[in-house]
């Protein structure tokens, strides 16, 4: 077992809380997480893979223990989400590393891809899309937003912000019985600070951007044919499995395993994902 420590520090005036674990000396992983959630979603699977790997999981700008200034001092796009983590891979003194991206954190660390495709060694993508196919019907409200972006249109994305939607994006699919409340309920109350609301129903008008990328997300997958394993819980009512295996059409050699959980496959199957890490890596 290897000790997980707590950080934070200055990316260009801007605070990234990040949690490290395991020996520099070893092969970095770079854990990205997504919506609502924070590093702390990696808790169970930071212990188990930190005797072999180097890991670091940040908190998104906006998200956990980052820093959360106000919309009028940061606009909060993915195009800002990237460059903000793209620099703090550089002020820690990252230059290679292993991607493992979820929900938000797929187009944020594929965008870092794009950007330096020398410093990725691979791709662990968990319920982390690119490809429309992968799209559920759950997104339909948020494309209403993307094509028609009105006030009463934002105003319909509420729902998808209070405690009582967050738990179900944790339990819907899974066994619930093994999906801890600390998890749900602490991204409940970081999405309840004052502000964070119209953060996050900025960054779902935005996700469009990340859909317009598709293609050029898939052309980086089919000329650099990173390694690639996604590990999906195959009832996300988000991500669909298509999703999952759409990677193979651009990566053939992608390793797919779809597990019998929901979006957040972390909270009841990390060992198994930290073997399926194992085993690729």
């Amino acid at each position: 077992m290897s000790d997980t420590f707590y950080r934070s520090v200055d990316v260009d005036g801007f605070e990234v809380f990040y949690r490290e674990a395991g020996d520099r000396a070893n092969p970095t992983v770079l854990l990205l997480h997504g919506f609502p959630s924070s590093s702390h979603m990696f808790r169970d699977l930071i212990p188990l893979l930190a005797d072999r790997f180097h890991l670091v999981a940040p908190d998104l700008p906006g998200f956990g223990r980052s820093a959360l200034p106000p919309r009028e001092a940061f606009a909060y796009t993915f195009d800002n989400l990237a460059k903000v983590t793209g620099r703090f891979t550089e002020v820690i003194g990252l230059d290679r590393y292993a991607l493992y991206v979820f929900d938000y954190g797929a187009p944020t660390g594929f965008r870092l891809a794009l950007a330096h495709p020398e410093r990725i060694t691979a791709i662990i993508t968990q319920n982390g899309n690119a490809y429309e196919e992968g799209l559920s019907n759950g997104w339909n409200p948020i494309e209403r937003y993307w094509r028609d972006p009105s006030d009463a249109n934002r105003q319909a994305l509420r729902g998808l912000l209070t405690p009582e939607s967050i738990r179900w994006q944790y339990e819907h699919g899974a066994d619930t019985t093994r999906v801890s409340p600390d998890g749900y309920s602490l991204d409940a109350w970081y999405t309840g600070r004052p502000g964070v609301h119209e953060i996050q129903l900025d960054l779902f008008l935005d996700y469009a951007s990340n859909v317009a990328l598709y293609p050029t997300f898939q052309a980086y997958f089919r000329e650099h044919q990173p390694k690639l394993l996604a590990v999906w819980g195959r009832h996300d009512p988000f991500f669909l499995p298509a999703g999952a295996e759409a990677y193979r059409r651009d990566i053939p050699g992608a390793d797919i395993r779809l597990l019998d959980t929901g979006h957040f496959a972390l909270e009841t199957h990390a060992r198994e994902i930290a073997d399926a890490i194992f085993a690729f890596l």
